[in-house]
């Protein structure tokens, strides 16, 4: 399994709380966030890990610590979104193997990682059903298969909380791999990689939505989230 890890961003929601520091290089619990991560995934067999970086890229590799993974650099982070990060990071998309991408500054219990390695649907995304009123990135769903997406659906659209994390596996890949390439050719470096899947939904693509409702995670985005998962972690012993 590859799977790439991006870490590139500023965070400018909570940048001037946390000093300018990376958000995945936050201590949650006793460690960096991004220590953890690599942790988990660590204890997957097979595992290869990349890592985007871009703002304070030595902050994040300090905070990584002697983990072995392959490191990519978006020089244009304060220009670009995601998707520039993936495409910076293209010659580690695999041709003969699944990948997930999922965002650096997550949070999450070994279960969701285990769920998604378990997944043999393609390409197919994580959600929390039991988040509505208060998610942040919206996903409406029928039949696990999504429908719509974005931070604007109302409560009464929204199914469910996009985790941050997808897996597309190797049959997946060459479409997968084809549409970063047309993004970035038509120049909307300024979208998520996850766009690239959105992107699918119109023209009758299913992409699968895996619900992990019961499960701990949580993102970074807000000063207020890293007081709620440090106490979290904590009470769950996670």
């Amino acid at each position: 399994m590859k799977i790439i890890i991006m870490a590139a961003g500023r965070g400018t929601r909570i940048s001037r709380h946390i000093q300018g520091r990376p958000k995945c290089t936050i201590d949650i619990d006793g460690r960096p966030l991004i220590a953890r991560t690599f942790k988990i995934l660590s204890e997957f067999p097979g595992t290869d890990i990349a890592i985007v970086t871009g703002y304070n890229e030595q902050a994040v590799i300090e905070a990584i610590g002697r983990h072995t993974y392959t490191k990519f650099l978006n020089p244009f982070f304060d220009v670009t979104n995601s998707i520039a990060s993936l495409w910076f990071a293209r010659e580690f998309i695999p041709a003969d193997d699944d990948l997930i991408v999922m965002n650096g500054d997550l949070f999450f219990e070994k279960k969701v990682m285990e769920t998604l390695y378990a997944e043999a649907r393609s390409p197919v995304m994580l959600a929390d059903s039991s988040r509505i009123k208060e998610a942040d990135y919206r996903f409406k769903w029928s039949g696990d298969v999504l429908q719509k997406y974005g931070k604007d659906l109302s409560n009464d659209e929204t199914t469910g909380e996009y985790v941050g994390l997808a897996k597309i596996s190797r049959t997946s890949i060459p479409a997968f791999r084809q549409r970063m390439h047309e993004l970035i050719d038509a120049q909307a470096h300024g979208k998520w990689w996850e766009d690239i899947l959105y992107s699918w939904v119109p023209e009758g693509h299913s992409v699968f939505v895996k619900d992990v409702k019961g499960l701990f995670w949580g993102e970074v985005d807000y000063i207020e989230d890293i007081e709620r998962l440090r106490a979290e972690a904590k009470h769950r012993g996670l």
